[in-house]
C-alpha cells in the first residue's frame, strides 16, 4: 500500500469507529420508533432515577439510550415519573454499520457493559436492547438474556480508565 492508501484505511476505519457514528445510529434508531424519546439529561434524568432508586432498582444513566413512553411524560414532575415508572422501557440502542453483519444481526460483534447487564438484571423486561442496522434500517427489538442465549461467542474483558 502507498502511504496515500494507509492514510485513507485509517481515515475510514476511524470514521467507522467514531463515537459519533454510534450516537448517529442511535438516533436514527430512536427517529425510528414513535413512542421512544432519547435518555433524559440533567433534571429529567435525575428525577427519573431517583424515582427508579425509591422502588429499589439503582442504575447507571449509561446502562440506556432511549425510553419507550407509554405515553407523554413530562420527565421533570416526579408524580409523573411514579405513576407511569413502571410501564417505562428503558432501551440500549447497539448499531451496526458493517456489511458482514447478515438478516438478523447474525455476525453482528458488540459489546455488553457491566452497567446494561445490571440495568436488565434489575428491570426485566422493562430492559430492552435493541440492535439496530444503519445499513439497512433492519431493527431487533431484544433482551441481554435472548442475546447471551443466541451468542456464537463470548469475549470478556476490562476496560479501565488512568
Amino acid at each position: 500500500m502507498s502511504p496515500l492508501e494507509v492514510i485513507a484505511a485509517k481515515r475510514a476505519h476511524l470514521a467507522r469507529l467514531a463515537n459519533e457514528g454510534g450516537a448517529a445510529g442511535e438516533q436514527q434508531a430512536i427517529l425510528s420508533m414513535e413512542e421512544w424519546v432519547p435518555r433524559p439529561k440533567g433534571a429529567s434524568l435525575r428525577v427519573l432515577l431517583d424515582e427508579l432508586a425509591k422502588t429499589g432498582i439503582i442504575i447507571k444513566a449509561s446502562s440506556f439510550d432511549a425510553l419507550a413512553l407509554p405515553c407523554p411524560i413530562d420527565l421533570t414532575n416526579p408524580a409523573q415519573v411514579r405513576t407511569a415508572l413502571s410501564a417505562i422501557t428503558f432501551v440500549e440502542i447497539k448499531t451496526a454499520n458493517q456489511p458482514r453483519v447478515q438478516p438478523g444481526f447474525s455476525g453482528f460483534f458488540f459489546a455488553l457493559t457491566e452497567s446494561e447487564i445490571a440495568a436488565a438484571d434489575q428491570l426485566g423486561h422493562r430492559h430492552r436492547v435493541a440492535l439496530f442496522n444503519k445499513l439497512t434500517g433492519e431493527m431487533l427489538l431484544t433482551s441481554v438474556p435472548e442475546i447471551l442465549a443466541r451468542s456464537r461467542s463470548f469475549n470478556w474483558q476490562l476496560s479501565v480508565q488512568l
